[in-house]
């Protein structure tokens, strides 16, 4: 099971460490250790999940956000909260694991993690975003053990499926965290991506109320009242279908694809903006012509074509694994095909001609 560390099982006190001397191991942060099996979290860390998350081959996430002792985030209804120095985001990735220690890649994929033990589960890695005077870096430890192990180069690991074949696991590089964190391209800083009003804001059983409330009311959150929340925008909670479809597409769309397709990230000389703002349909990808997709085109004339989801580019290159065609570009080898299928019944709703 996943605990919250008790008296006597908790790691040490969290310890920022200064840049130019990152530790090896995890438990060196005291953020996280394992022992005989279970996962304890640091009491000063606050596990938050957000409403649709970032795809990464069916695994598992459990994010915990901590801040010093004293220091609060600041709320922005449209933009990234302001953490203070010393702040660490951390995400750990896990998956479910049969008998024979193949992992399994599930249709009923969420967010965030159950309750899980590791005799049940496979940890893969725990990535920290930390916050020093200078920025947020990235460093990504791999599960080896009881512990995780800093590689600054990333790796690549092949685990067995239990459908069949091997999922090659890609662990980002130091250098490669930074094409979805680098959020505003010109700057090219690197900055947390879910801790978002609109990522943020539901209701969380763990808490058993309203997420934002809840970092407000534990001291986590200054420039923030209840009374907001009502206004605060909130994307569609993944898996929950009483959501307006295209809600919910544009949901998955922003938070898997909007980090680089926004106004200042990576793609944004692509024309195509799928971050979830008041853009016009045609900046979209409705009836919008390819700048420079080459054969990541598909062969296909636009990214949406109203009506028509096999034939648009959007669907397209969600729906591969070439790895010179599929979007996005890393994070995954695996289709997602719950959120094809919902992409695709978003586009084959949407009314027009292309002309």
């Amino acid at each position: 099971m996943l605990v919250l560390a008790l008296a006597g099982c908790q790691p040490d006190s969290v310890r920022v460490h200064e840049p130019d001397a990152y530790p090896e191991r995890l438990s060196a942060w005291g953020l996280v250790q394992l022992n005989g099996g279970e996962l304890n979290l640091n009491t000063k860390t606050t596990v938050y999940q957000l409403n649709t998350g970032l795809f990464s081959d069916y695994a598992l996430k459990l994010r915990t956000v901590y801040l010093p002792g004293g220091t609060q985030a600041s709320y922005d209804p449209d933009n990234v909260f302001n953490l203070p120095v010393g702040s660490i985001i951390s995400k750990t990735f896990l998956y479910a694991k049969d008998e024979s220690e193949r992992i399994l890649t599930q249709a009923s994929w969420r967010s965030d993690p159950a309750d899980f033990n590791t005799k049940t589960h496979r940890l893969m890695e725990t990535r920290l975003l930390v916050r020093q005077s200078h920025g947020w870096d990235a460093l990504p430890y791999i599960w080896n053990g009881n512990d995780a192990y800093l590689s600054i180069t990333g790796g690549l690991e092949q685990v067995p499926l239990a459908s069949g074949g091997v999922l090659n696991y890609l662990i980002p590089s130091k250098n490669q965290c930074a094409s979805c964190h680098a959020t505003d391209h010109t700057s090219g800083a690197l900055q947390p991506i879910g801790i978002r009003a609109r990522h943020l804001n539901r209701e969380v059983s763990l808490y058993g109320m309203n997420q934002l409330d809840y970092w407000q009311q534990t001291g986590l959150l200054h420039g923030f009242t209840p009374a907001q929340r009502e206004a605060a925008p909130a994307n569609a909670v993944w898996g929950e279908d009483n959501a307006d479809l295209a809600h919910r597409a544009r949901s998955y769309l922003d938070i898997n694809c909007g980090h680089c397709h926004n106004e200042r990230g990576a793609a944004d000389t692509s024309g195509l903006l799928l971050d979830y703002a008041d853009h016009p349909m045609g900046a979209m990808g409705y009836c919008k012509p390819p700048i420079a997709a080459g054969r990541g085109s598909g062969g296909f004339l636009y990214s949406i074509v109203p009506g028509q989801a096999d034939q648009s580019i959007l669907s397209f290159r969600m729906a591969t694994t070439d790895p010179g065609m599929m979007m996005p570009e890393l994070g995954r080898s695996l289709v997602h095909d719950e959120a094809v299928a919902l992409v695709h019944a978003w586009i084959d709703q949407l009314s027009g001609e292309c002309k």
